[in-house]
């Protein structure tokens, strides 16, 4: 159990991060990689991203042997490279100390010992190793990484708005509660934290789907990182027919609708190409916007759909984002 005791001033200093961070959600997705858990939901989705791994990114496993991570990892910014200035800027005593506390005697490869003696080479090593392992797990799908935490954002945002912090964190995470002036949070470990008006920051991961992590550098406000929603791949990987699962989960005139949006059309023209009624369009771009696909905008008299970062995802999983072409109703794909 995690036990966060705030008081007055620590409530109001509470704050959910505005935008996702890069090294965050690449340590998390590299957790979920590592994770024998949900097999059947991750398991294609480990198996392809171990096998794409570069050999550039194997310092990333060096810095965490036997599953232990240095707290010093625990930075938090919004990209790369200012993740990794401010992993420098930490103290290199703190560094040394947590290198040595996960190496605990144990022999460590050379470019580790360069990095404890805060070597330039080390760190460009530590550098290029995020920036290799970022481009081939998260790369991809970071578009729909910012789509997910914008309405995360959103929907905590109206949630303190309307009913208050307190309200918020009890609803923050399954099992959480809000007793008096400590938030409890269910963990597989003990532990008490008294933030003294230090801050605590709210950080959603979209890949990792365990107990939520923390971030408790010294000086520093305290990070903590919850799963938000069922974390990515959203559906299990390795279907045979994407075109038929899809068309199975969303309707076959809704996915053809989807795929018109390569490019932005009104509701009639929509209505035509597919060859239903006006108000039929209506209702499946209705849909299809309830459910973060599509977004909708007016011009004039008429409205314009477009296809969201989410909804190109989902059709980029066909033979192309939108490139394959819409027939008339009645006719065969």
């Amino acid at each position: 159990m995690i036990r966060i005791h705030l008081t007055a001033a620590d409530l109001a200093a509470i704050r959910f991060a505005p935008r996702p961070a890069q090294l965050q959600e690449l340590h998390s997705a590299l957790l979920m990689l590592g994770s024998r858990e949900h097999q059947l939901l991750y398991g294609r989705w480990r198996q392809r991203l171990l096998r794409a791994l570069p050999p550039a990114a194997e310092p990333l496993a060096d810095l965490v042997p036997g599953g232990r991570a240095p707290a010093f990892l625990d930075v938090l910014a919004p990209t790369l490279p200012e993740g990794l200035e401010a992993l420098r800027s930490l103290s290199p005593h703190f560094i040394r100390a947590e290198l040595r506390r996960v190496y605990a005697g144990s022999p460590a490869p050379s470019w580790i010992h360069g990095l404890h003696q805060g070597e330039a080479a080390a760190w460009r090593t530590v550098g290029h190793a995020q920036r290799t392992a970022f481009d081939t797990v998260l790369g991809p799908v970071w578009p729909l990484i910012q789509d997910l935490h914008r309405a995360e954002f959103t929907r905590h945002a109206l949630t303190v708005a309307e009913h208050g912090i307190g309200t918020a964190l009890s609803g923050l995470i399954p099992g959480s509660r809000l007793t008096g002036s400590v938030w409890e949070l269910a963990a597989p470990f003990d532990r008490d934290i008294h933030l003294h008006g230090r801050g605590l920051l709210l950080q959603p991961t979209f890949h990792w789907t365990g107990h939520p992590l923390l971030a408790d550098l010294p000086g520093r406000p305290l990070v903590l990182t919850y799963p938000a929603g069922p974390g990515l791949p959203l559906a299990p990987d390795g279907d045979p027919d994407p075109e038929k699962a899809l068309a199975a989960v969303l309707g076959r005139t809704r996915l053809r609708l989807l795929l018109l949006l390569t490019e932005e059309h009104s509701t009639g023209e929509l209505a035509r190409r597919l060859g239903v009624s006006d108000a039929t369009a209506s209702a499946h771009t209705a849909a299809l916007r309830g459910a973060g696909l599509i977004s909708t905008v007016r011009a004039g008299k008429a409205v314009r759909h477009r296809r969201t970062a989410l909804g190109g995802l989902l059709v980029g999983r066909l033979s192309g984002p939108g490139d394959r072409p819409v027939r008339p109703a009645g006719e065969a794909w």
